[in-house]
């Protein structure tokens, strides 16, 4: 299985997001468990089983299995963090801020792969989900950690992409 099988099921009208998975895939702003981990971060942060298959059999040569576990860590952390932290920046009533989250977010300290690659996946899965809090949260950990703003970049791109052809599969496949 390779990102080939996941473009050739793209139906004609999405052929610019084909083309765009192809320009990703041979990105060398990151380098490949960065890359690829935005890949899986972002499939596994929209969860449409076909592209989560196609792209996980695709990131699977590229990274650590403990790698592939940050990966999918950071969309699940980020997608509890993103909509909390988005409705905390969207409320008028500023009290919600000074409080406690209480929510357990442990992951984030100790991810289990390099800071720099969870915080470009946690990134991507941000702007996924629209937390322009959690967007910029994460932005300034990649800056502590020498991130460039092609790198930032590059993540953001790729979870747009695969943002993308997630819905774009999941419309096809509910018309089947």
């Amino acid at each position: 299985m390779s990102l080939d099988a996941l473009r050739d099921a793209l139906p004609a009208y999405a052929k610019d997001l084909s083309l765009n998975l192809s320009t990703l895939a041979a990105e060398t702003t990151l380098d490949d468990q960065q890359k690829w981990g935005t890949f899986l971060a972002s499939a596994y942060a929209v969860g449409t089983p076909e592209v989560v298959r196609q792209i996980e059999a695709a990131a699977e040569p590229f990274m650590t299995p403990e790698a592939r576990d940050a990966a999918k860590a950071s969309a699940a952390i980020m997608g509890m963090n993103n909509i909390y932290y988005r409705a905390l920046h969207l409320m008028h009533n500023q009290e919600y801020r000074t409080l406690p989250a209480r929510l357990r977010m442990n992951v984030i300290a100790s991810p289990g792969a390099p800071k720099l690659d969870f915080e470009l996946w946690s990134t991507a899965v941000s702007a996924i989900n629209g937390c322009g809090a959690c967007l910029d949260a994460h932005e300034a950990e990649l800056r502590k950690h020498g991130a460039t703003n092609v790198q930032v970049q590059a993540a953001l791109r790729i979870g747009a992409v695969v943002n993308a052809v997630s819905r774009v599969m999941a419309a096809e496949s509910a018309q089947a």
